[in-house]
C-alpha cells in the first residue's frame, strides 16, 4: 500500500469510529420524546443481550467518602416500606427528585408504573436490566419510575435504581394505587 494512503487511513480512522460511537450514542437523549401510550411492558421485551446483575450494594463508605447507597422510606397506601437507592447516576438523579407522591397504575400485573416530573440522567447506566421482585427502576424511553412485584425478563431502557429492605413488602405493591418516596430519617 502506498504509504501516503496508508497515513491517511491512520488519521482518518479514530475519527470514523468517533463519529460512529457518537451517532449510535444520539439516541438515547433524555429530550426524545416518549410515546404517547405505551404498547409493550418495560420488562416485556425480548431479551437482545445478556442479563446484568440486578444487585443493591450495601451501604458503606468509599475511598472517596461518598456512601454508595442511600436509605430511602416509601409510603405504599399508608404502610411505611424501606429501600435503598444505588449509587448510580441515574439514582442520584432520582434521589434529587424527592419527596414525592404519585400515583402508581399496574403494567401487565408485575409492575406499578408512574411518569416522574422530568427525564433522569442515564449517564454510565447499563443498556437494560432484567428486575426482580423488590427492584425500583427507571424506564428511561418513557421517563417513568418502575415499581417491580414480579421478575420480569430482561428489557433494553430499564436502569435499576434501587431495592426494597425485605422482599415480603412486595405483596403491599401489588394492591398499591399510591406511594410517597422520601429520604429516610
Amino acid at each position: 500500500m502506498n504509504p501516503t494512503v496508508r497515513r491517511g487511513l491512520v488519521r482518518v480512522a479514530p475519527a470514523a469510529a468517533l463519529l460512529l460511537a457518537v451517532t449510535a450514542c444520539s439516541g438515547d437523549s433524555p429530550d426524545a420524546t416518549p410515546p404517547s401510550a405505551p404498547s409493550a411492558s418495560p420488562g416485556q421485551q425480548e431479551p437482545t443481550a445478556p442479563t446484568a446483575p440486578s444487585t443493591t450494594p450495601a451501604t458503606s463508605s468509599s475511598a472517596s467518602g461518598r456512601s454508595t447507597a442511600m436509605d430511602i422510606r416509601l409510603t405504599v397506601d399508608a404502610d411505611p416500606v424501606a429501600a435503598t437507592l444505588n449509587d448510580s447516576a441515574t439514582a442520584r438523579d432520582f434521589a434529587a427528585l424527592l419527596p414525592l407522591t404519585l400515583d402508581l397504575k399496574d403494567f401487565h400485573q408485575a409492575e406499578k408504573i408512574v411518569d416522574l416530573p422530568r427525564r433522569l440522567s442515564t449517564s454510565g447506566a447499563p443498556k437494560g436490566a432484567a428486575p426482580k421482585t423488590g427492584d425500583l427502576g427507571y424506564y428511561a424511553p418513557w421517563g417513568q419510575l418502575v415499581l417491580y412485584y414480579r421478575d420480569v425478563p430482561y428489557a433494553d431502557g430499564i436502569v435499576i435504581l434501587g431495592h426494597l429492605a425485605d422482599d415480603r413488602d412486595t405483596d403491599r405493591l401489588a394492591t398499591a394505587s399510591e406511594v410517597t418516596i422520601e429520604t429516610a430519617r
